[in-house]
C-alpha cells in the first residue's frame, strides 16, 4: 500500500483498520519515484512489483503487521494475482467540489468522516466503469496526507478469490483531470486479517460487475 499501511491501520484510519490511526502511511512522490526507478522504471508493471515488495515487508514486520501472532509466525508472503498491466487504467476524474461530508460506516461502531471527492470513469477490457473516490476530512488537514484519496471497491472475485468485503486502492490527487488507477495495487482492509480492526465498508455504489483479477488475493484461503 503505497501506503503499505504503517501504523497498521494507521494504515488505515485512514484507510486502514486500526481503531484510531490513519489509513496507511504514504511515501513522498520523490521517495516513491526513487524506489520505482531502482526496480527498473515507472511503468505499471514496475509499480506493481514495488507494491508487492513493500506490502510484504510491512506484513513481515511485527511492528507494522496486521496479522495475528499465529499467522505472522508462518508468514512467507501475501498471495497475489499475476501482474496484469491491462488492469492499470487512465481514468477521467470528475471532481465534485460541492459535496457534503458524511460518515462512512465501518466494520465496528466507529464511523469514518469522508467527503466524495470525485467520480472516476474508465474502461477495462473494453467495458466502461465508474467509481467514487473519497477524501478523509481528518487526513486532508495534515500536510502529509492532504492529497490522499481513498478508493474502496468490490467486484465479482469477492468471497472467492479475494476478500469478501472488497478491497482498497490508495490514490493521490492529480494536477489535471486524469488519474492512473493500477488495480494491481489493490489490497485488503486490515479486518481481512484480524477482526479487531475497524475498516471502512465499501459503499454499494462502488461495486464493479466484473472480476478484477489483479492485486492481493484472499489471505484465509491461501496456502502460505
Amino acid at each position: 500500500m503505497r501506503v503499505w499501511i504503517v501504523l497498521v491501520s494507521i494504515l488505515m484510519v485512514s484507510y486502514s483498520c486500526k481503531d484510531d490511526k490513519k489509513y496507511h502511511d504514504q511515501k513522498t512522490d520523490t521517495q516513491e519515484r526513487l524506489e520505482v526507478e531502482a526496480v527498473g522504471g515507472n511503468n505499471p508493471y514496475d509499480q506493481a512489483v514495488l507494491f508487492q515488495k513493500k506490502i510484504n515487508e510491512e506484513f513481515s514486520n511485527p511492528e507494522s503487521s496486521p496479522l495475528k501472532e499465529k499467522d505472522l509466525q508462518n508468514f512467507k508472503g501475501l498471495p497475489f494475482f499475476p501482474i496484469d498491466t491491462t488492469f492499470s487504467v487512465v481514468a477521467k476524474l470528475q471532481r465534485t467540489p460541492n459535496e457534503q461530508p458524511f460518515f462512512m460506516p465501518t466494520t465496528t461502531e466507529r464511523m469514518s468522516q469522508e467527503v466524495l471527492y470525485g467520480i472516476v470513469r474508465f474502461e477495462i477490457h473494453g467495458k466502461a466503469f465508474e467509481l467514487n473516490v473519497y477524501q478523509n476530512l481528518q487526513l486532508r488537514e495534515t500536510e502529509e496526507f492532504k492529497d490522499y484519496l481513498f478508493l474502496p471497491f468490490s467486484d465479482l472475485t469477492n468471497g472467492e478469490e479475494t476478500y469478501g468485503g472488497g478491497r482498497y486502492i490508495d490514490l493521490t490527487i492529480p494536477k489535471g483531470d486524469f488519474i492512473v488507477i493500477n488495480f494491481n495495487k489493490a489490497y485488503n482492509p486490515y479486518c481481512a486479517y484480524d477482526e479487531k480492526y475497524s475498516c471502512p465498508i465499501v459503499p454499494k455504489e462502488n461495486h464493479l460487475d466484473y472480476a478484477i483479477k489483479a492485486g492481493v488475493k484472499d489471505f484465509k484461503n491461501a496456502k502460505l
